[in-house]
C-alpha cells in the first residue's frame, strides 16, 4: 500500500470535514488504494474496502486499536483493544466479485454488491429488490432465462448466504462480554467512521504544531510538513526549552 505523507493526508482531511459519512469513507479509501480511480471504488465488494481500511488504519497509526464499549444489559463502559493488523491480514483476501448458486431448477451469478450497490438500494422502497435488480449477473429457471424479481424467497436466501461466505468482511460485528454483568453486547464496527475520527485529531494536532513551528523559526506549511515526525517533535521541544 502506497501512503501518501502528511500533506496529502491533511488535503484528504481538508476535503473531508464537509462531507458526508459516506464521502469521507470514499476519501479515506481513495487514500488507502491510490490505484483505483473513482469510478472503481464504490463499485469493490464492501468487504474489500473494509480490508483497506484497517490497512490503512495499520499504515498510519499503528496495529493496536482503543475501543470503548456501552454495554446493552447493565450500561457498563468497556473498553478493550483490538489488532488493526490482524483485521487487515483476516479480510485481506479478494474474493471472486461474482457468485454462483444453484438451487433445484434455478442458477444464479450474483455480483458482490459494491457501496454504490447498497446506496442506490437504501433509496428505494424495495432495498432487496433493487439490489437484486443491480447485482444479478445472470438468472435461469430450468434453463430459461428470467428476470431478478423472479427468484423465488428460498434462491434469494442462498445468495445472501453465498455473499456473506464470499464477503465477510462486509459486515465486521463485534460480540463483547461484559465484564460486570457477563452478557454479551453486539455492536457493528465502522472502520471507516473510527479512522475518520483519528484522522481528524491528527490533523488538527499537525495543523498546531505547523503553528507553532511557523511562529518560532518563520518556515512555510510545505517546509514543515518536509519535516520527518521526529525532527518536528525535536524543534518542537527546543521551542518549549526558549
Amino acid at each position: 500500500m502506497a501512503i501518501t505523507g502528511a500533506a496529502g493526508l491533511l488535503a484528504a482531511w481538508e476535503a473531508g470535514l464537509a462531507a458526508p459519512p459516506a464521502g469521507r469513507a470514499l476519501l479515506l479509501h481513495r487514500t488507502a488504494r491510490p490505484d483505483l480511480d473513482d469510478r472503481t471504488l464504490p463499485e469493490r465488494p464492501v468487504g474489500e474496502r473494509e480490508a483497506d481500511l484497517f490497512a490503512l488504519r495499520r499504515a498510519l497509526f499503528g496495529e493496536r486499536m482503543q475501543v470503548r464499549l456501552e454495554c446493552a444489559e447493565c450500561g457498563a463502559d468497556m473498553e478493550f483493544e483490538l489488532d488493526a493488523g490482524e483485521f487487515a491480514r483476516t479480510l485481506g483476501d479478494r474474493p471472486d466479485p461474482v457468485v454462483r448458486v444453484e438451487h433445484g431448477g434455478w442458477r444464479v451469478a450474483f455480483r458482490l454488491p459494491g457501496v454504490a450497490d447498497l446506496t442506490a438500494a437504501a433509496r428505494t422502497a424495495d432495498p432487496r429488490a433493487a439490489l437484486l435488480e443491480r447485482c444479478v449477473v445472470t438468472a435461469e429457471h430450468d434453463g430459461r432465462t428470467v428476470a431478478a424479481a423472479e427468484l423465488p424467497a428460498p434462491v434469494q436466501r442462498r445468495i445472501a448466504e453465498a455473499v456473506e461466505a464470499a464477503d465477510p468482511g462486509a459486515d465486521v460485528t463485534l460480540n463483547v462480554a461484559c465484564p460486570e454483568c457477563g452478557q454479551a453486547t453486539r455492536a457493528e464496527l465502522d472502520i471507516a467512521s473510527y479512522l475518520w475520527t483519528e484522522l481528524d485529531a491528527w490533523a488538527r494536532d499537525l495543523l498546531l504544531d505547523v503553528h507553532l513551528l511557523a511562529t518560532a523559526y518563520g518556515w512555510s506549511e510545505p517546509e514543515i510538513l518536509a519535516l520527518s515526525p521526529l525532527r518536528r517533535r525535536y524543534y518542537l521541544e527546543l521551542c518549549a526549552d526558549v
